[in-house]
């Protein structure tokens, strides 16, 4: 099985006597509370969807990362993770204290020694992780919305909260055992934010073909207005694999993180927490992690060339339709037929007519996977 990134699987839950510990001499730390995407981020950082990071990151690990999409330690990683935090919420803690992490309603969640506090330029951190400086862009929105510094260090964690889908909540540690039980030695990721339509479910096909399994694992977390929820991805993914996927050749569980809507650099960095999870490879489409018009429609392809170390290999694949000659679904290397006889898998076209009302046709959705859909008065954040 492939290792995981870095090397060694990080697992930072503090043991049960030591838990108990730090719950009882709660009151003598102070504490900063956190919102649900940040604990999401100790969580993954915690049981090793995040490995190698023990904590959040220092300035110096930072401006590398940002720099050059690199960990001090010459091990590749595209995004900053950090913890931002407001003057008034550290003005009674230096380097070297510990400070407890809580939920909105003060419930412990880690600890963090902290080993650095610093502040950073919002502009040149939203350059280097989204090209763009345009507050269209959610990820520059959110950037400069964020609080103005930074705190870095090692975190324990306390209490893990709740999930939204407790029966598809694997840990790496867990998807890695069960891998094993299935006797798959080749296991394929598919990231997603969206529910499947047929674009979809033919390019997990393709790479289920020549591999042992196929890892579905949607994004649960904060996305931008117009995306699907939650709820109707994850509901939407078990109708298609109850109904049109062999036993044994398919798990689905949730990846609990927000989008961050970085295009390519987040294309690798998907790649590097599904390699975490035991995966030999994750399938990259037209536009990975993008929005708008921000990146090219293959960047996300063509990064992966400056990570020949990564390990896990992307699986390219470009712009699929149906075409109406063929009768079948299709990819540009594979259909002779112009344009003009395809039907090609369009989000926002799909988003429409769902708003409509609309069920989308078999031609480009299962008919189970729409009527999931369409049972929702809603079905968008």
């Amino acid at each position: 099985m492939i290792e995981p990134h870095g090397g060694t699987l990080i697992n930072k839950a503090l043991p049960k006597l030591e838990k108990e510990r730090i719950i009882e001499e709660a009151h003598e730390f102070l504490s900063i509370k956190v919102g649900l995407s940040k604990w999401k981020e100790i969580k993954n950082i915690s049981y090793g969807v995040f490995s190698p990071l023990e904590g959040f990151m220092n300035q110096n690990e930072m401006l590398n990362v940002l720099e050059h999409m690199y960990l001090e330690s010459n091990v590749a990683w595209p995004i900053p993770i950090v913890l931002d935090v407001s003057k008034a919420e550290i003005k009674d803690l230096k380097i070297d204290d510990n400070v407890i992490l809580t939920d909105i309603s003060r419930k412990p969640i880690a600890l963090l020694n902290i080993e650095d506090i610093y502040e950073y330029d919002k502009k040149y951190f939203s350059q280097k992780v989204y090209g763009t400086l345009d507050a269209s862009h959610p990820g520059v929105k959110k950037v400069f919305n964020q609080k103005d510094l930074f705190l870095g260090g090692e975190i324990f964690l306390i209490n893990k909260l709740p999930s939204e889908f407790p029966d598809l909540d694997l840990k790496p540690i867990e998807t890695r055992v069960l891998f094993k039980t299935k006797k798959w030695d080749k296991v394929v990721a598919f990231q997603t934010r969206n529910p499947p339509h047929l674009g979809h479910e033919y390019v997990q096909k393709a790479a289920l073909t020549f591999h042992d399994g196929l890892f579905v694992n949607p994004v649960i977390g904060k996305k931008k207005s117009g995306d699907f929820l939650d709820d109707v991805i994850i509901k939407a993914y078990k109708t298609l694999i109850d109904n049109y996927y062999p036993e044994n050749r398919v798990v689905l569980s949730t990846f609990e993180t927000e989008m961050r809507y970085a295009g390519p650099k987040e294309a690798v960095f998907h790649a590097i927490a599904r390699k975490n999870f035991g995966c030999d490879y994750i399938i990259i489409g037209r536009d990975h992690a993008g929005v708008g018009d921000f990146y090219g429609p293959y960047e996300a392809h063509e990064i992966f060339k400056h990570f020949p170390d990564l390990k896990i290999e992307p699986l390219f694949f470009r712009s699929f339709s149906r075409c109406n000659i063929c009768n079948s679904v299709v990819n540009d290397k594979i259909c002779p037929h112009p344009q003009k006889d395809h039907t090609f898998f369009s989000g926002t076209k799909i988003r429409e007519m769902i708003k409509s009302g609309i069920k989308p046709t078999p031609d480009i959705m299962r008919p189970e996977v729409a009527d999931v859909i369409l049972k929702y008065q809603n079905p968008f954040c």
